[in-house]
């Protein structure tokens, strides 16, 4: 099945505030503030996408092409925190609202999933062409229950960025950065099978 995922909402804070990252860079002042915090978002993107998690709350979109043959609707960047709403385009350009009373939404499992209810069926309909099923959620760890190893693994990236600003971009990980950073970020690292669960 197609499907994709954006970001709708972007983080309102960072899992390391600048004031941590600039102890662990030993920087006083303010001149290099923007530079930092560029840095933070960088580093914080890198391991996110490195581990399929998303460790700030914020709202995402997953677009499928129809609705699964199955029962599960399976959502990617965990942890799972709430289901905003499932909607869905008809051939005619209609949108309609799923009935959140045919759902449950499991929010303890990794990945989260949103589950028909005994009985219930998902919509027999022609939907519109593309992703016409739309789901928005809210994913990510409480700011202060973000996993020790991430947050060392950005502050690993934010320093070695600021001490070879001359040489090596923001955003960029030599291998030998990059093997560092992923031997802390590897065991949580959270595997998604796809909207259906690798079922069709």
């Amino acid at each position: 099945m197609r499907w994709s995922l954006r970001e709708v909402v972007a983080p309102v804070v960072e899992p390391v505030a600048l004031e941590e990252a600039k102890i662990h860079l030993r920087v006083d002042g303010d001149e290099e503030d923007a530079w930092i915090r560029r840095a933070i978002v960088a580093a914080r993107e890198y391991c996110e996408d490195f581990q399929g998690r998303a460790y700030i709350p914020r709202t995402f979109r997953l677009g499928l092409e129809r609705f699964p043959s199955g029962r599960s609707i399976y959502l990617p960047r965990p942890p799972l925190q709430s289901v905003a709403g499932i909607t869905y385009t008809l051939a005619d350009g209609t949108e309609k609202t799923l009935d959140p009373a045919l759902y449950l939404v499991e929010t303890t499992s990794e990945p989260g999933a949103i589950h028909l209810r005994p009985g219930a069926s998902w919509p027999g309909v022609t939907l519109a062409p593309g992703l016409p099923v739309q789901v928005e959620f809210t994913a990510g760890y409480a700011p202060d229950a973000v996993p020790k190893r991430a947050v060392q693994a950005i502050l690993l990236l934010v320093g070695a960025w600021y001490e070879n600003r001359e040489a090596v971009a923001v955003g960029s990980v030599p291998r030998e950065l990059a093997f560092a950073v992923e031997a802390l970020l590897w065991q949580d690292r959270a595997f998604y099978p796809g909207p259906t669960g690798g079922g069709d």
